[in-house]
C-alpha cells in the first residue's frame, strides 16, 4: 500500500480542518548508533541451538523436541520469541531464523498509546510492562505479525523478541548469537553489519542474492539477512515498502490533538497498510463496487 492509498483510508475525517499551525518538535538529539544482528542464511544447519539458547535466557520452556518440527512453518509466540524454519528451495533445504526485526521506525510504538512498546536509543523494540494497557495495537500495526499477546494468562503480556536487551545492558551478546556453533548469526553496529554483508556478497557474488534483507524493508531494521536464494522463498515478505510505515502518518499523528478520537480510523488505516496484498484485495475491491 502506497502513501497515496494509505492516505486514501483516512480520508473523510476532515483532518485538513484539526492540524495546527505547528506540528510536534522532534527530539534534536542524535541517537545512539544502532546495533543489530546479521544473519546468513547459507551457514545454517537448522541445529536451533539459539531457539534453546533464547529459551534459557528468558525463562521460558524448553522448544519444541518433535523430530518432525520441521513439517511445519512455526512462527513466533509467546513462549518462543525465536524459531527456525525449514524451506525447500531451488538450492535444496535451507534454514531461516525467524523473530522481531527490530525496525529503524517501528509501527508496534508509533501505534502505542502509552509508550509501553519502545524503540530504545541502541536499538533494540522492548515492551514495557507497566506502561501498558492492554490494547494490542502493536499486534495489529506490526507488518511481520510478530507482537504476541498472552490470551490464556490472567495477567497477559505481549511477548516478542527484545535483541536480549537484559544481556546488553551488562555488556553481553544476545543468547542466539553466543549459541550459535555455526557462526550463522553475528552481533555489531548495523553500519557494520551492513557493511559486512555487502563484502561477504562482492566476495562471493554466486552464492549470496545482492541484497541484504532488513537494510530497507519497513524503513529497515535491525535484523539483516543474506540468502542464496529469493528471500520470497524463505517465507520472507517481499511487498513491503521501503519507507516506515509510521511515516505515512507522522503529518498526521503530530498535527492532529484530538489523536484518541480517531486513533480508530488510524489503526483500521495502519493495518491494512501492513496486510499483504492478497489479504487487502477483497476489502479494496468491496469498497470499489
Amino acid at each position: 500500500m502506497n502513501r497515496r492509498n494509505f492516505v486514501k483510508s483516512l480520508g473523510g475525517l476532515g483532518t485538513a480542518a484539526l492540524i495546527p499551525d505547528k506540528a510536534l518538535a522532534e527530539d534534536p538529539a542524535k541517537p545512539k548508533e544502532f546495533v543489530g544482528i546479521l544473519v546468513d542464511t547459507t551457514r545454517c544447519i537448522g541445529c536451533r541451538s539459539c531457539e534453546i539458547a533464547c529459551a534459557e535466557a528468558h525463562g521460558f520452556p524448553d522448544p519444541d523436541s518433535d523430530p518432525n518440527v520441521f513439517e511445519r512453518e512455526r512462527s513466533p509466540s509467546t513462549t518462543q520469541w525465536s524459531v527456525v524454519n525449514r524451506y525447500e528451495t531451488r538450492k535444496g533445504e535451507v534454514y531461516a531464523k525467524k523473530q522481531c526485526m527490530h525496525c529503524n521506525q517501528p509501527a508496534c510504538a508509533a501505534a502505542c498509546l502509552t509508550k509501553a512498546m519502545l524503540k530504545t536509543e541502541e536499538g533494540p523494540v522492548i515492551w514495557r510492562e507497566d506502561k501498558c494497557m492492554g490494547c494490542r495495537f502493536c499486534m495489529i500495526s506490526c507488518p511481520f505479525d510478530v507482537p504476541k499477546f498472552e490470551y490464556e494468562s490472567p495477567v497477559p503480556k505481549i511477548q516478542k523478541c527484545n535483541l536480549c536487551w537484559d544481556r546488553l545492558k551488562e555488556g553481553k551478546e544476545p543468547a542466539c548469537v553466543e549459541a550459535c556453533p555455526a557462526e550463522a548469526i553475528k552481533f555489531g553496529s548495523r553500519r557494520d553489519l551492513i557493511e559486512m554483508g555487502r563484502a561477504q556478497i562482492a566476495k562471493e557474488p554466486d552464492t549470496y542474492i545482492h541484497q541484504i534483507y532488513g537494510e530497507n524493508e519497513a524503513g529497515g531494521g535491525s535484523y539483516l539477512y543474506l540468502s542464496g536464494v529469493p528471500f520470497g522463498q524463505l517465507g520472507f515478505r517481499t511487498d513491503l515498502d521501503n519507507i516506515p510505515y509510521p511515516e505515512l502518518s507522522k503529518d498526521y499523528l503530530y498535527a492532529v490533538p484530538v489523536i484518541l478520537t480517531l486513533w480508530p480510523a488510524f489503526l483500521l488505516a495502519l493495518s491494512n497498510a501492513t496486510k499483504k496484498d492478497d489479504e487487502r484485495r477483497p476489502y479494496e475491491t468491496q469498497n470499489e463496487r
